[in-house]
């Protein structure tokens, strides 16, 4: 392992902001083997470690990570009776193409959402059904998951153990690595499928910010009580709001996108702005749906 590491690798490419600074150690990892391997090196070596997957729903702070940054390239395929099994850095994307070739549903509710498959555990991933009139959630395709838990121990678990919640798993209360995901699917008409995937593919790009022209990390706040935070942000004024390169995105309140070159500062300043505002006006407190990794 040492002598695939990187030393100060700066992590801004690989994020979806296109934000953040560099890492002490940085390596990045093929298959599920090698991830295993990675977060035993670090737990060995008495090093924070953080397992970077598609640099979504992250903001990194501008004076980097103090540890090992592990790039999960994970991204390995596999479908039997129904199941599609995939390595941890797999992307949901990905997931779902490769369901469609088989004629299978249940992950295309999630097209156009750039996380990765580790990710998509993390925090119970979520977008609204076909008739918009409730959220479904990747937990209820899980099948099961091989995971690596603290004491470095390899075993399989299912959907139950990652007690999930809204944003919300076992993952971020322990220190356990999801190493491949299983999710059973069911047969449908590959109409019917891309139906559903060109529905959703549609309501965001009229609703949400383009991540390639105004890169994001997606959705920053929770929804509070059935109100959305969107409405709420643009209700107190802030829609187009900016802080150094962020800029609170005109197209939907609840995305604050790097305009030309944002810090991190820049992105967390405007955060903050916006929590004391909302609660100030509206008495709503909103709540972070991001994380915030490294040093700011």
């Amino acid at each position: 392992m040492y002598n695939m590491l990187l030393r100060n690798e700066t992590l801004a490419p690989y994020t979806a902001y296109g934000i953040g600074g560099a890492a002490d150690y940085f390596v990045a990892v093929n298959t599920a083997e090698e991830l295993a391997e990675a977060v035993g090196f670090a737990r060995q070596e008495k090093l924070s470690y953080f397992i970077l997957g598609t640099g979504a729903n992250i903001l990194i702070g501008d004076k980097g990570f103090r540890g090992l940054v592990i790039r999960n390239q994970s991204a390995h395929i596999e479908i039997a009776n129904n199941i599609l099994t995939a390595e941890s850095g797999a992307t949901i994307t990905e997931a779902i193409q490769r369901s469609l070739n088989k004629d299978l549903s249940g992950l295309e509710h999630f097209a156009g959402i750039p996380s990765s498959v580790g990710g998509a555990l993390w925090q119970n991933l979520h977008f609204l059904s076909p008739d918009r009139s409730k959220t479904v959630y990747i937990a209820e395709f899980l099948h099961g998951a091989l995971v690596l838990l603290e004491d470095g121990t390899i075993t399989t678990v299912p959907k139950e153990f990652f007690a999930f919640g809204y944003d919300e798993s076992v993952l971020h209360h322990r220190d356990i690595v999801v190493l491949k995901a299983s999710f059973q699917l069911v047969s449908n008409t590959p109409n019917e499928i891309q139906r559903i995937i060109h529905a959703n593919l549609d309501w965001r790009s009229k609703r949400h910010p383009d991540i390639q022209q105004a890169p994001s990390c997606g959705s920053v706040f929770k929804k509070i009580d059935g109100v959305g935070a969107g409405r709420l942000i643009a209700e107190v004024g802030l829609q187009g709001k900016t802080i150094g390169g962020a800029q609170v995105s005109t197209k939907h309140a609840n995305f604050i996108v790097n305009t030309s070159g944002a810090s991190a500062q820049d992105v967390r300043s405007l955060i903050e702005l916006i929590q004391i505002k909302v609660h100030e006006k509206t008495g709503h407190k909103l709540e972070p749906e991001i994380s915030f990794v490294g040093e700011f």
